[in-house]
């Protein structure tokens, strides 16, 4: 899941994750993106570039329920 918040400076970042993934996943350059998206502190920036969504390795873990 990805932050809400920037944790170095607290700025709201979590409303921009849905537009830079689906683009970064087109094919365009994370660094436009970001510039596009107004996402221009370092440490902004490094919450997107260094995030793992594990949210679909997770889901294989969980146990299937028996009907």
């Amino acid at each position: 899941m990805f932050p809400v918040r920037c944790f170095t400076c607290g700025s709201v970042i979590g409303d921009k994750w849905e537009e830079f993934s689906r683009r970064v996943m087109a094919g365009e350059d994370p660094g436009k993106v970001l510039d596009s998206l107004g996402v221009t502190r370092y440490c902004c920036r490094r919450m997107f570039i260094s995030h793992i969504d594990l949210a679909e390795l997770e889901l294989s873990f969980t146990p299937v329920m028996e009907r």
